[in-house]
């Protein structure tokens, strides 16, 4: 039944079977109190005694110990901050269970992790937990990295895991979030978009509508505009996470340059079917 918990996941950090064992029992449990909980309307005070309670079964943190309530961070207060030994390791900010997050509240405890400073950070009503890794560049922002509706949610699934496993007391390392954020931001819309823009993708579209109608001998760019302009939305070449995924599949592009061969590097200043026939079929 573990096996099948994992499916989905990108794999990029481990999870113990024991951790995942308690955080899909232990939401089936929250899941029916959360149910609850939105049909009482329950009110913000008593949504973070409840994310609280979800921190300890769930995520596995020591209560009290581990978990401080209205964190002070220059005369403001986080709702809660999970601290193990000396390390903070991220800030929950709480609505009342049936306020929709908006990208206010995000702002909200973006800021109180730049001051503290934290590298993540939970946004949450108690049915939906959203885990934001910090960018501290300005101006500072939050990218969304995790997001889950315990009413929906298939508890076995790899957003599950991830989130509630990824940031729990056994899994969560600077190292391990670091691994997992370069994953998401992979595997991430905005980085496919791009990889099929990049030149090895291009080429290879190039090679198949040429077996597809002999004869023609379509132009590499004229491939590229086409696939940009008429194939790829819009919203995934202008959004800032775009940005980040271009200048990624750029880095990329140019190592492969660099680790060419010379007798590579002299077939890319060849004409473009040279280019196109040294893929390999």
């Amino acid at each position: 039944m573990l096996r099948q918990a994992t499916q989905g996941r990108d794999m990029s950090i481990k999870i113990p079977a024991k951790v995942q064992g308690r955080v899909v029992q232990q939401l089936k449990r929250y899941q029916a109190t959360v149910l609850d909980a939105r049909k009482r309307d329950i009110n913000e005070a008593d949504t973070a005694h409840l994310a609280m309670d979800i921190l300890c079964d769930v995520f596995g943190y020591r209560k009290i110990e581990e978990i401080t309530s209205e964190k002070a961070i220059k005369g403001t207060f986080a709702d809660l901050a999970v601290k193990v030994g000396n390390a903070f390791r991220f800030l929950v900010e709480v609505k009342a269970i049936n306020i929709e997050l908006k990208e206010v509240h995000v702002t909200q405890i973006v800021n109180y992790a730049a001051n503290l400073p934290a590298d993540w950070v939970v946004l949450t009503n108690g049915a939906r937990w959203q885990a934001y890794k910090v960018n501290f560049n300005k101006p500072i922002a939050g990218t969304l990295v995790l997001d889950v509706d315990l009413c929906t949610c298939n508890l076995k699934s790899g957003e599950v895991l991830d989130l509630f496993g990824g940031l729990s007391r056994e899994v969560f390392t600077p190292d391990s979030m670091s691994q997992m954020f370069k994953a998401k931001q992979a595997m991430s819309r905005y980085s496919i978009a791009q990889l099929l823009l990049s030149d090895p993708v291009v080429a290879m579209v190039r090679r198949e509508l040429r077996k597809l109608a002999p004869g023609i001998n379509p132009d590499v760019d004229d491939i590229r505009t086409i696939i940009e302009e008429q194939v790829i939305k819009r919203e995934l070449m202008e959004a800032d996470e775009a940005k980040v995924a271009a200048k990624a599949v750029r880095r990329l592009n140019r190592s492969a340059r660099s680790n060419r061969t010379p007798e590579q590097r002299e077939g890319a200043d060849a004409p473009r079917d040279a280019a196109v026939a040294a893929i390999p079929e």
